[in-house]
């Protein structure tokens, strides 16, 4: 199979022709319709992500369709799926409390083992990918796996944002579209931060009810003030120390923080305001991925025509796309993500 092969930190990912992937005795092996490209495959890409290493297939937000079933898997050949980032086992008591993204077992294609920027993808655990709807595009689905997902339990499962609060979400990348799009359709009054105009526009055409330049300083008093005292709960998008204290300064009093950005490599550890959390009474929580069992809570929104998330994709790419895709995250980028589609391209 052709598959997008990561030889060499920080240059273009060599296109190859591998073997294709053994089929899991406890899941499934998908042909890939399409997969999303990341900031978190970026983290990899560049070095900074500690489970990726030369020789990796990246790729971790997929769906794709049944090729191959192991005797134990929940699912045949044909069924057209979606998968969540994180695989989990479904019998530790991680799993069995609820809590399946935070399994000790879980399984990581893309990141730990090789993941779907490639023709085909093995996909174990598959008793955690959820079938895909017939009214959502294969484009469309392969952003849930990470992003929207993430967004989804960020707001509803860590923060429980309640309708008539005001969401603030410190960066307009995929992430942070999907927190505006989802904190919309909850009835949150969202304000937006980014330093692109350009996206800044975008995300006021998708809702966003203010928008702030970070370029132009003091963030956190421009949303206080745009707010009448702070946002109830802040999304930290980027996972860099700009703007996690941004988004805590930025909180009312008992406000509540969500790290959803990633703090890996030269940002893994920060100086924070505790300050300001002890003063405020503050909630800081952390998010990582979604428990597979809240997928059809999200689809349904998605399905039913309640959630639009369409206007996150901007780009269909090839393959050979991938590594301009990558390099592009090294400085601000244009609105909106981008999705392989073209697995052969």
């Amino acid at each position: 199979m052709r598959a997008a092969v990561l030889r060499a930190y920080n240059e273009d990912l060599s296109l190859e022709e591998v073997p294709d992937p053994a089929c899991p005795a406890n899941g499934v092996v998908l042909k890939v319709l399409a997969c999303g490209v990341c900031r978190s495959d970026w983290h990899g890409w560049v070095g900074e992500h500690p489970r990726v290493k030369p020789g990796q297939i990246g790729g971790h937000e997929y769906c794709g369709e049944v090729v191959a079933a192991g005797p134990e898997a929940t699912h045949r050949v044909g069924d057209r799926l979606i998968a969540p980032f994180i695989l989990a086992c479904g019998l530790c008591p991680a799993c069995q409390s609820g809590h399946s993204n935070t399994c000790p077992d879980q399984r990581l294609p893309g990141f730990t083992e090789p993941g779907a920027f490639a023709e085909y993808v093995a996909v174990p655990y598959d008793h955690n990918l959820a079938p895909l709807p017939e009214t959502l595009s294969p484009a469309v689905a392969a952003g849930l796996g990470c992003r929207v997902t993430t967004a989804w339990h960020a707001l509803t499962g860590r923060a429980a944002l309640q309708p008539g609060e005001w969401l603030a979400v410190h960066g307009t990348g995929g992430i942070g579209l999907a927190c505006l799009i989802l904190g919309r359709a909850m009835g949150a009054r969202v304000v937006v931060v980014d330093v692109v105009a350009e996206k800044l526009r975008h995300a006021v055409g998708l809702g966003a009810e203010a928008a702030v330049d970070a370029r132009a300083g003091d963030v956190a008093a421009r949303i206080r003030e745009i707010t009448g005292g702070g946002a109830h709960v802040s999304v930290e998008a980027l996972g860099i120390p700009e703007t996690t204290n941004g988004s805590i300064a930025c909180l009312r009093a008992l406000g509540r923080h969500v790290q959803v950005g990633m703090p890996v490599g030269h940002t893994a550890r920060m100086e924070i305001d505790m300050n300001a959390v002890y003063m405020k009474n503050l909630a800081l929580f952390g998010t990582r991925g979604m428990p597979a069992w809240k997928y059809p809570s999200l689809l349904d929104l998605i399905a039913s025509g309640r959630v639009d998330v369409t206007p996150m994709i901007a780009r269909e790419i090839g393959l050979s796309g991938v590594s301009e895709e990558l390099r592009a995250f090294n400085g601000p980028t244009p609105p909106g993500v981008a999705v392989v589609t073209d697995l052969a391209g």
